[in-house]
């Protein structure tokens, strides 16, 4: 193949190894800061329905330095930390058995897909009258709402390990517990992955959709409160910490699958 040719096909692949830097993020959120504070200026939106983000920072200040903050977003923390990690875990462990055992996924899966699509925040009174008032029903709903997309995204990664893997495995000796935690386990890590992100925003829509409902200490709670006082500027201040919460979720299992799953 001759040297015109050969650059020819490089310029055609080039767009699939264009490396973006690391502020091009900040950028992107950077400029939308400053659209948002333009438009709040030139009061095309009026301030009680769309306060400024200099007005938002001022009043998250004023919140952080009265210590007003640190009970809900301390509550909330708890709240998601705690049900985030039963229901990863257990949709995890469900999810690597109905892979692996196909009695198991004859009779649990159709429960597993016809409880999946229930709105899970539907369930909360019914928690509720189970569990009592507290935190428990809290953590319960976030769990419910995390295990289900864990459970049958680890399942569908358990099903796209290469059986010729599994075969050689057991081939060679290897029992049922060292071709999980050897094979099937690393084979369906990033489908695993892809559920955890995607119940990190669940979690948070359950988090604060049952504060709302049943809660006097949380980020949720106090959306609320400050809604309903039409204090827009505290409320946003709520708003902004889920956004910042969503964020922080989505870079911890980014940095956790880079070191887990190297050659991704």
């Amino acid at each position: 193949m001759s040297d015109p040719q050969r650059q020819v096909i490089t310029n055609r692949v080039a767009f699939l190894e264009t490396k973006i830097p690391r502020y091009a993020a900040v950028m992107g959120i950077a400029c939308l800061l400053v659209i948002w504070e333009v438009i709040c200026r030139l009061e095309i939106v009026p301030p009680l329905f769309l306060p400024a983000p200099t007005a938002i920072l001022a009043a998250a200040w004023d919140m952080i330095s009265s210590g007003e903050l640190y009970k809900d977003l301390l509550a909330s923390l708890y709240r998601i930390g705690v049900g985030y990690a039963i229901g990863a875990a257990l949709g995890i462990l469900v999810g690597l058995i109905l892979g692996f055992s196909r009695w198991t996924d004859a009779i649990v899966s159709p429960i597993v897909y016809s409880i999946y699509p229930i709105p899970k925040i539907a369930l909360l009174p019914l928690i509720i009258l189970w569990l009592g008032i507290g935190e428990l029903p809290k953590v319960a709903i976030i769990a419910l709402g995390v295990f289900f997309p864990v459970v049958i995204n680890t399942f569908s990664g358990v099903k796209n390990v290469d059986p010729m893997l599994i075969k050689a495995a057991v081939t060679f000796g290897s029992n049922h517990l060292n071709v999980i935690r050897k094979v099937i386990l690393p084979g369906s890590l990033p489908m695993i992955f892809a559920g955890l992100k995607l119940s990190a925003g669940t979690s948070l829509l359950l988090l604060v959709s049952a504060e709302m409902v049943a809660a006097q200490e949380g980020i949720g709670a106090m959306v609320l409160h400050y809604g309903n006082l039409m204090i827009t500027t505290k409320l946003m201040v709520g708003v902004l910490i889920l956004s910042l919460l969503g964020l922080l979720f989505n870079r911890v299992l980014q940095w956790l699958e880079r070191r887990l799953i190297p050659w991704k």
